[in-house]
């Protein structure tokens, strides 16, 4: 039978349950059990393709093109799994299939209601996805985490309790059970923790019908045993069912914290599950990563220059990559955020504080990433950004439109084609270097774009990025965007050193630059950062880490082997990796 885990949320949203839902996937999965992850938003858009990210912070892309929220990519990242876009369930994407079965008559003239109706359309989509295969091996999962957004005792969110409160006796009690995350306040005036948000929250959720099995409890500092006793007396559970997760050096650390309080045996007897007593090899590499963030000692600051710098989770999966190539070439990583448009001319004559110390921050940094984004804001603020980048030879990424900025910047710079600009910003250009894309259906904003994972094909073998991905001859990598290059141009480029690596499999569209006699000047139209993993970072973002610390060269002279001080060792207990231990192999991220 599949076992459910759902996740619920008190007292306030964003209290990180989309970190503990992962974590808890993270220590079963590392018992030898296959894990699935579902989301659910409680909100009525279809999907997260239309927000704002200064709303939900930035749209993940999954393989299948489904533009879904954040958390789907810590799962991804945490459990190594690919999800696909049924595994963000929205009250949008119910309503709407219960409406069109509603209009086909399948309901045979009843009065359609959220009850049956709505709250079965919840329990058979959660049924039928679980089953979906997400690891590689193509085997059906054993435990599904299921992540309800939002806080218990939100109007939207109803439907939802109430269906899992009826699937909870559907699938019996030893299938299902409930996680629920709350906050501990410690107000500063008394310096005590303070239980009774945790004690509303539970009665709240106990009054719709579901009992929490285990109370995490999100703290600064860790829970005192006074403190856990009250939570266990006015809640209704036992002192080992309220689990603390405060605050901690690295998200690595968390589910060697839950670990540590017994997640993993109380839900083995709770759910009956047949789990391995033998040592997991995943988690002592988790605990190997975590060490190694704590101990880092050289540093490494990457620019990164972007429209949305005010709220960090507009570009989380980028974040990540850039953390996990950081870590794999034991450097800590320090982001400097500048709004690209801080470094317009204009901000000079407006603001001239803000405009010197955007450049002071973009001079000083050890690289330069320019990451994708919509609209014409900030663009010249990027351009003025790559310009620098690539006149004082600053190790340079552009993801889908910092690549389609370098070439804007390229053709004015270099070709003299003063007004080149995509046709996304300057319809009239002479030079349109960026143009629409056939796919573009300009009177509808969802799912109208080139998106998901496609292939990537190296037209040269003496190409920087794709010694990085281990010599492929093709890679795959997911999309988002509406706007590329036009191939018409590339002769132009080409003769000035500028060259298109990397094209798609018909060899119209141009997915990958490099510029010849640079140290590192790479911008691909794909989104890397979706598939990077703490365990096996992106390669163009390894790339960049690499040159800004230096060490590009004799990475690629070793053949892109790291040091064995920098590998994740296999067996070691410890936390620094046995010298003998064979050189990592970074893996070339292609599946047929």
């Amino acid at each position: 039978m599949m076992k459910y885990i759902l996740v619920t949320g008190g007292v306030i949203s964003g209290i990180g349950k989309g970190i503990i839902a992962s974590s808890v996937g993270t220590i079963l999965k590392s018992c030898g059990l296959h894990v699935t992850a579902i989301k659910i938003d409680p909100y009525i858009n279809i999907d997260a393709g239309t927000f704002s990210p200064y709303e939900h912070g930035e749209v993940f892309v999954l393989d299948d093109g489904g533009e879904v929220d954040l958390d789907l990519g810590n799962y991804e990242r945490f459990l190594d799994i690919r999800l696909t876009r049924d595994n963000n369930l929205t009250t949008g994407k119910i309503y709407q299939s219960v409406i069109n079965k509603e209009r086909r008559g399948d309901y045979l003239g009843k009065t359609v209601q959220v009850v049956p109706h709505i709250t079965d359309a919840i329990q058979e989509w959660v049924v039928k996805q679980a089953k979906i295969p997400v690891d590689d091996d193509d085997v059906e999962p054993q435990v599904c985490v299921i992540e309800l957004g939002g806080t218990v005792g939100d109007i939207e969110s109803m439907p939802f309790i109430e269906a899992f409160r009826q699937f909870q006796f559907k699938v019996k009690r030893e299938n299902f059970c409930n996680i629920h995350v709350s906050l501990i306040p410690q107000p500063s005036a008394t310096g005590e923790q303070k239980t009774k948000p945790t004690q509303n929250s539970v009665r709240e959720l106990r009054g719709l019908g579901l009992s929490p099995d285990l109370i995490m409890c999100r703290c600064s500092t860790a829970l005192e045993n006074s403190v856990k006793e009250k939570i266990s007396m006015f809640c209704h559970v036992e002192p080992e069912q309220v689990i603390c997760v405060h605050d901690v050096s690295s998200i690595y650390r968390v589910p060697l914290l839950l670990e540590d309080q017994g997640v993993v045996s109380y839900l083995s007897k709770r759910l009956n599950m047949p789990i391995e007593a033998r040592p997991r090899k995943m988690l002592t590499k988790w605990k190997e990563m975590s060490d190694r963030s704590d101990r880092l000692l050289e540093q490494c600051s990457i620019a990164l220059v972007g429209k949305y710098t005010k709220f960090s989770d507009s570009y989380a999966s980028v974040i990540k990559a850039l953390e996990h190539s950081a870590l794999a070439i034991s450097h800590k990583l320090e982001v400097k955020y500048i709004d690209s448009a801080y470094l317009e001319p204009s901000t000079l004559q407006e603001e001239p504080v803000k405009y010197h110390e955007a450049w002071q921050k973009l001079c000083s940094a050890d690289g330069i990433l320019v990451p994708g984004g919509f609209g014409v804001r900030g663009t010249e603020g990027k351009i003025h950004a790559i310009n620098w980048a690539r006149k004082q030879k600053k190790p340079f990424l552009g993801v889908c439109l910092g690549m389609q900025l370098a070439v804007c910047e390229f053709a004015r710079n270099v070709l003299d084609w003063a007004d080149a600009n995509s046709t996304e910003f300057d319809p009239d250009s002479k030079h349109p270097v960026v143009i629409d894309m056939p796919e573009h259906n300009p009177g509808q904003m969802g799912g109208t774009m080139r998106l998901g994972k496609r292939r990537t094909i190296f037209k040269t073998t003496n190409s920087v990025l794709r010694k990085l991905y281990g010599d492929a001859d093709y890679v795959d990598e997911r999309h988002r965007h509406r706007f590329e290059v036009n191939p018409e141009l590339k002769g132009h480029f080409e003769d000035k050193g500028f060259r298109f690596v990397g094209q798609d499999v018909e060899g119209e569209r141009m997915e990958v630059i490099e510029l010849d006699d640079h140290p590192y000047f790479v911008g691909v139209q794909y989104h890397p950062e979706f598939t990077s993993r703490p365990i096996k970072p992106s390669p163009p973002y390894l790339g960049l880490l690499l040159a800004a610390a230096g060490k590009l060269q004799s990475y690629l002279q070793k053949g892109c082997r790291l040091s064995p001080r920098d590998t994740y060792s296999d067996r070691s207990g410890s936390s620094t990796p046995d010298s003998e231990i064979s050189e990592l192999k970074l893996p070339s991220i292609t599946n047929d």
